[in-house]
């Protein structure tokens, strides 16, 4: 029997803890937006409001190990400090490959809703793979427009057990081909703070590593909806690949040659590149000069968007804070030192609310010092 969508109880049970997620409920056949569904006016994205971000052209990797190699990285410099997001092209990974891994994201989520559903959390058979939807439903006033599968990496053995049969393979490549160019761009940006680390520390800071696949079905009024709502992401670098449907939204959070401070932009997809964005902890290790950027996704109501993210995050027993000789040059920490494990429990503890999630490490600077 369907649920009734009217009932918030019911509708939480069927999408969330029943594991239908949204397409579930959207297969049933939707001609509003449940309640439930429905963001605040002001965390609605309009697209007729949309600035795109064409002039933003896509860095060219493979220019960086070449004669270019400082104009490369001080366009990744650059865009690490004003927007906290680029775009890359030549990376290195096969266009059959990401083709491919969008292919597989449809597979997933276009099976049963019960053979997603057996990788709950709780039900998974493993705790490295996490079927779910929105981001902390349970908290949060009102939910995100997607599902999605969680696996986290430990070793090529449990992926190819664990992860689903549907993507395992794919997402594993994607993920070793990902690798040398995060350690790439990690080094170019830790370079230009005029600080020395040793490799092991650069593994340290990317030691854990999740491919997240993330389904947002078609909506029937994408104005009252987001797929995501605004926020950072906690780790390192986050390696995206979009569709071409479109639908990321990033923050200026410095001024642009157009003075857009404060405004969002619309990330168009360029086909074969990918995504590069900064996370809280380069934030944090900058000391305030990268910028993790904040970003969320618009729902569509003309075909269901796939996107495949790959997150590098610190190991959880790493203790994280501004680079010492950041902090020497500023004259200045912005950020105390904390565990990793210990901010990564409040970032999935709360809804998705900006870029909060900083303030757990931030040290408040009074205006009024000299």
């Amino acid at each position: 029997m369907a649920p009734s969508f009217e009932d918030g109880n019911s509708l939480f049970n069927f999408v969330v803890r029943d594991g239908n997620g949204v397409k579930g409920m959207v297969d049933l056949g939707l001609s509003k937006v449940p309640e439930q569904y429905i963001q605040p006016p002001h965390e609605r994205i309009v697209k007729l409001n949309a600035i795109y971000a064409d002039e933003l052209s896509p860095i060219d990797l493979s220019k960086l190990d070449g004669p270019d190699h400082d104009q490369v990285a001080d366009a990744i410099v650059n865009a690490a400090e004003v927007l906290g997001f680029f775009q890359v092209v030549n990376h290195g990974m096969p266009v059959e490959l990401l083709e491919s891994l969008k292919n597989a994201a449809h597979d997933f989520f276009g099976q049963a809703p019960e053979k997603k559903a057996a990788y709950r959390k709780g039900v998974s058979p493993s705790p490295y793979v996490k079927y779910g939807t929105s981001f902390v439903p349970e908290k949060e006033k009102a939910l995100e427009w997607k599902d999605y599968v969680s696996m986290v990496y430990s070793s090529d053995v449990d992926a190819l057990t664990y992860w689903p049969n549907e993507c395992k393979e794919v997402a594993l490549e994607y993920l070793k081909f990902s690798m040398d160019m995060v350690k790439k761009i990690l080094k170019v940006l830790i370079a230009k703070l005029g600080v020395t680390l040793e490799d092991s520390k650069i593994d340290a800071l990317i030691g854990l590593r999740m491919v997240n696949m993330n389904f947002y079905p078609t909506c029937p009024d994408p104005e009252l909806t987001v797929g995501v709502g605004r926020h950072s992401d906690m780790g390192t670098l986050t390696v995206l690949l979009q569709d071409g449907i479109g639908g990321l939204y990033v923050k200026v959070e410095e001024d642009m040659d157009a003075g857009r401070k404060g405004e969002w932009i619309e990330i168009s997809p360029v086909p074969g590149a990918l995504v590069i964005n900064i996370g809280d902890t380069l934030q944090i290790l900058s000391n305030g000069r990268y910028k993790s950027a904040e970003h969320r996704v618009r729902t569509t109501s003309t075909k269901s968007r796939v996107s495949v993210p790959i997150f590098t995050i610190p190991k959880q027993t790493e203790r994280i804070g501004p680079l010492p000789e950041v902090v020497k040059n500023d004259g200045v920490a912005r950020y105390r030192e904390v565990v990793f494990e210990d901010y990564m429990t409040n970032f999935f503890g709360n809804a998705h609310a900006g870029k909060k999630s900083l303030e757990y490490a931030q040290i408040i600077i009074s205006s009024t010092s000299t």
